[in-house]
């Protein structure tokens, strides 16, 4: 269960560190890829913070992903600087890749009929009776 401490840490964080990414990605001349952070938790200790990330698009999300987490010290730097008046201390930063979109896409296509199990049986795994 998540205290009201975390939830609110957390909160800051994800709104600064969209805004960081999003800034480093202009920076880098990175025109039409959209980074966005869908959730960010927190240990109990507060010690590290999971930031997951969802990057548009989806092509170049490994290697932006590899991208922000080299550059993990210089993102906490800032975003140190940014939250000095509400945090003491910046947890340690996780990035992950938050691969909830193409699993709903996925989700989608398989409503849509696109692949549909029924229509082609072949999808399904053969199941055995024993």
């Amino acid at each position: 269960m998540e205290t009201q401490r975390q939830k609110k840490i957390a909160g800051v964080i994800q709104k600064d560190i969209v805004d960081i990414l999003q800034r480093a990605a202009i920076d880098g001349g990175l025109k039409g890829v959209l980074i966005s952070v869908s959730k960010v938790a927190v240990t109990t200790d507060l010690s590290i913070a999971k930031v997951y990330v969802s990057i548009f698009p989806a092509k170049d999300a490994k290697e932006l992903l590899e991208g922000i987490q080299s550059n993990q010290p210089l993102i906490k730097h800032e975003l140190s600087q940014r939250t000095r008046n509400q945090l003491r201390r910046v947890p340690e930063l996780l990035f992950f890749l938050d691969d909830s979109l193409d699993y709903i896409e996925n989700i989608e296509k398989s409503l849509k009929g696109e692949e549909n199990p029924v229509k082609n049986p072949d999808l399904l795994e053969k199941r055995k009776k024993s």
